[in-house]
């Protein structure tokens, strides 16, 4: 960790499992920014969360804080977490703070963007209905997906959201002239690892010449600290938002899985000791949720489409974690245990499933 004179430092002065605190002297870095300490030899990065009083700050870290001692030495970056962004990330493995985590040398990336953004202005935002052809009978003629529009897939635990996932992304990643990015957040690291070689073996990452691939990767799995699954949404979406400006394409941004993400942020706000919200959430949940959400969205330049698979716990969908997303999206593909027990896939349930533009003005009256 390189320092110099005018590099405001500060020291560790307590830990409770994700969340560190850092005592400053006079100068105290804004809420967002990124902190860096050495941890055994790896560089660990701090996001501040909180001011406590006048030289104190506490934040949550983005790895695990094992081995981490009282006294470190702690450095502010000045900005919040920054990302490598661009055709660089292509066919690579990315943490949430944009290191490489698939042994493959460094990412060749000229260009980094903090995860914090603004969400497009009103009068940047695309208004059109197009529709998305997946290839899957049941969502094409029932619930149609828009292109850059937002569509939740529901489901309790080993319904098939997943798998559904993958069948969207081998449907339309691979027939689609635009870049897809897939943030794993908070799934199993074998789900993870099963898609990234199914992506190699389909031609979806190209080995032999990792910018010819078609998607980019960023993982924040199970067993990832609560700092690093409720951020590394907004990794992958800082990705896909470059792309979206910089080729004017369609971006496909597939997230797995949104209620991981909340149920991170629930882990992060009991830490900050705020007071819970019903079933024991976040008090701050319709933000968290509003803010990753209405940063996905179409602009002049281009689109992002958006598909995010959404665990419900105990199936029930008036859970205030799945029920936060509802607000958000274009099209709900709902996927029903007692059709999966029939043995019919996709389990798609026709009848709790919904589509915004399943109007006669987009799809005709026929």
């Amino acid at each position: 960790m390189a320092l110099d004179a005018t590099t405001p430092t500060g020291r560790i002065t307590q830990i409770i499992g994700a969340v560190v605190d850092v005592q400053f002297e006079g100068h105290l870095p804004e809420i967002l920014n990124a902190l860096e300490t050495t941890n055994n030899g790896r560089r660990l990065v701090l996001e501040v969360a909180q001011h406590l009083g006048e030289s104190t700050v506490r934040t949550i870290a983005m790895d695990a804080t094992d081995g981490l001692v009282r006294g470190a030495l702690v450095r502010d970056t000045g900005t919040p977490i920054s990302v490598p962004v661009g055709p660089g990330t292509l066919g690579r493995i990315l943490n949430v703070i944009g290191e490489p985590i698939d042994e493959k040398g460094p990412v060749a990336a000229t260009e980094q963007r903090p995860i914090h953004a603004i969400a497009p202005a009103f009068a940047e935002q695309s208004t059109e209905s197009e529709i998305l052809v997946t290839g899957i009978k049941v969502v094409d003629l029932l619930a149609p997906y828009s292109k850059g529009g937002k569509i939740g897939l529901f489901g309790g635990a080993g319904v098939g959201k997943t798998v559904l996932i993958q069948e969207l992304i081998n449907n339309i990643a691979k027939v689609h002239s635009g870049f897809s990015v897939f943030a794993g957040v908070g799934e199993r690291t074998r789900e993870g690892n099963d898609l990234y070689h199914e992506f190699i073996e389909s031609g979806v990452i190209n080995m032999d010449d990792l910018e010819k691939s078609k998607v980019a990767l960023v993982y924040g799995q199970m067993n990832e600290p609560p700092g690093a699954r409720a951020r590394v949404a907004l990794t992958g979406l800082t990705i896909a938002e470059q792309f979206r400006d910089a080729s004017g394409t369609d971006v496909l941004f597939f997230v797995d899985n949104i209620f991981r993400f909340t149920q991170a942020g629930s882990e992060v706000s009991a830490l900050l000791g705020r007071i819970p919200s019903a079933v024991g959430y976040q008090p701050t949940l319709a933000t968290d949720m509003g803010t990753l959400q209405e940063r996905i969205t179409s602009t002049r330049n281009g689109s992002i489409t958006s598909v995010q698979a959404i665990y419900v716990p105990a199936d029930d969908l008036t859970d205030p974690a799945p029920a936060a997303s509802f607000a958000h999206l274009d099209a709900t593909t709902v996927l029903s245990r007692a059709i999966s027990e029939l043995g019919i896939y996709p389990a798609v349930d026709p009848l709790d499933s919904t589509s915004r533009i399943l109007d006669p003005q987009v799809v005709g009256q026929d």
